[in-house]
């Protein structure tokens, strides 16, 4: 009896996997499975696009305006040399409305020289922005396979390279 067990455990567990090697398609009686000569496999390409933000700097050369030291010690300075040169001019009470009248006037005009005295100078001062690269990346999508079963010339798209032979499904029905 064991004799006859282990060929009939072979033969079922052999017929198991040929009928789960096939579960994907209904058991159908008209079809069966045969082998195709791969002609030509030609890989088709698919673009993919993304946004991706970064940040884009850049220097750029700008005109400063110095303010100068401050006003209030451009007018002292002004208002002492006025005073000084408007003593050496005049005699009595001359000399000191002169000195008087040389303090206001120097202070006046020290305080515009030191309001403008600064002047301009250029400085250079980092800008960035955010702009949007697009990447674009090439990939493969599938593949068009053109093959050769019993005379005929057939074509599918695929998502793999077959290689030299392909496995084809062949199911017969009536044409009404």
């Amino acid at each position: 009896m064991t004799k006859l067990f282990f060929p009939a455990l072979v033969l079922s567990l052999a017929a198991a996997s040929v009928g789960a090697q096939d579960a994907r398609y209904p058991n159908d009686d008209n079809t069966h499975y045969g082998w195709a000569d791969v002609l030509r496999v030609d890989p088709v390409y698919g673009v993919s696009r993304t946004e991706v933000p970064r940040q884009e700097c850049y220097d750029q050369q700008v005109v400063r305006r110095d303010p100068g030291t401050g006003s209030a010690a451009g007018t002292i300075l002004g208002a002492v040399v006025g005073g000084v040169l408007g003593s050496t001019v005049g005699k009595g009470d001359g000399r000191k409305a002169a000195t008087v009248a040389g303090a206001v006037a120097g202070g006046a005009v020290g305080n515009s020289v030191s309001r403008s005295g600064g002047g301009e100078y250029e400085s250079t001062e980092t800008r960035c922005r955010q702009v949007a690269a697009v990447s674009e990346q090439r990939r493969i999508m599938g593949y068009d396979v053109e093959y050769r079963y019993r005379g005929e010339v057939y074509v599918s798209r695929l998502n793999y390279d077959p290689g030299e032979r392909l496995r084809v499904r062949v199911s017969v029905a009536p044409a009404d």
